[in-house]
């Protein structure tokens, strides 16, 4: 019996159901289906033998590669997606096809169940509407464990200086202790031990010198934003992106004036200008000058198969979706190495890392 991964299955069943469907609603900032609905003329697909065209036409799906012209029942492909949608509803990460799926995708040569591509695209679209050419798109579905939009690692660590107080070397080792070395609450519980003690942990600096250029990109103060918004995501548990911006407004790090908080939304702002980066192709290890990356939107998939789609050319409202609908997440301490006191240069350093993922839309 073949079997796959659930995100395995759940880029086919998204490929069906758009061909099958031969259209796709244009998102809105609340996640909903808008009126504005786009005609499908073609996915292309990097399949194992190269790209591969499956062309929308009248009833029929043309599919054309190397060494292939077919031609395929539209409603064949909408039976499959609900067959492997209805897989997807049961539990467990490893999912079986379910009878008569391998047969189609035998006879549609499919080998890949997901396309293997160095551009980070999983397939394209080409459209009717003259105002979105073929784009390349990344599917994000609540099917299945979904990718974060920024995966931390120790290059996304931000760096905070201990002071206030000289810790002794003994005091120090007390801090650090634990017997839980990837538990994240241990992070929450160090930071307020400092504190406790009488140390004070300021903002320092981005640990990673290319990351700190491309958060400078943002802005040249923008780590400091990041930072105290990572702070509070340990010290006060809270993670959705909107409610961290807001209570960084409170604060206001960057000792701006107020109506440039309230009134032009300096720190919203920023923070949608980072979250489309980081959509576009930002990603901590890897220079970035601004230049657009060939993923040019994303298909989002909720939790009963509906599709919206959310592309560069309505940069605002795909701005307003992801600022509404991401999240600050935790990873494991000693995985991405942060959540410790750690000498450099005479001084005591703690490094909080930066991950962001999707909330529920």
């Amino acid at each position: 019996m073949l079997t796959a991964t659930r995100r395995e299955w759940n880029e086919l069943y998204t490929v069906f159901r758009l061909l099958a469907d031969g259209e796709i609603a244009c998102g809105t900032a609340d996640g909903k289906a808008s009126s504005r609905v786009l005609q499908i003329a073609a996915i292309e697909r990097e399949e194992h033998d190269g790209r591969r065209s499956y062309m929308v036409d009248g009833n029929d799906i043309r599919v054309v590669g190397r060494d292939m012209d077919e031609r395929y029942p539209r409603e064949d492909f909408a039976t499959v997606a609900g067959l492997i949608l209805e897989a997807l509803r049961g539990g467990g990460d490893e999912v079986e096809a379910p009878e008569g799926v391998e047969g189609f995708l035998d006879t549609l040569q499919i080998l890949d169940f997901e396309a293997q591509t160095e551009d980070r695209t999983d397939f394209h679209i080409v459209f009717f509407d003259r105002n979105f050419p073929a784009s390349g798109f990344r599917v994000y579905s609540r099917l299945c464990g979904m990718w974060p939009l920024l995966d931390g690692g120790r290059t996304a660590n931000l760096k905070f200086e201990q002071t206030g107080v000289r810790f002794s070397q003994p005091a120090v080792n007390n801090i650090n202790y634990t017997d839980r070395p990837d538990a994240v609450e241990e992070v929450a519980r160090r930071m307020l031990y400092i504190e406790s003690l009488g140390g004070v942990l300021k903002y320092s600096d981005v640990a990673d010198k290319i990351f700190r250029s491309n958060l400078s990109m943002i802005d040249l103060h923008f780590p400091r934003m990041l930072a105290e918004m990572v702070r509070r995501l340990h010290i006060d548990n809270v993670s959705k992106v909107s409610d961290l911006v807001k209570l960084v407004e409170e604060s206001n790090p960057l000792k701006i004036k107020e109506e440039l908080v309230y009134k032009h939304g300096f720190y919203r702002y920023k923070m949608k200008e980072f979250l489309l980066a980081l959509a576009f192709g930002m990603r901590p290890a890897k220079q970035y000058d601004g230049t657009p990356s060939a993923v040019e939107g994303f298909v989002m998939v909720d939790a009963d198969g509906r599709l919206v789609c959310y592309h560069k050319s309505e940069r605002e409202v795909f701005g307003d979706f992801l600022y509404n609908h991401t999240r600050l997440e935790k990873g494991l301490p000693e995985k991405d190495k942060y959540g410790c006191l750690e000498r450099e240069n005479g001084k005591y350093y703690l490094k909080l890392n930066l991950k962001v993922g999707f909330a529920k839309f």
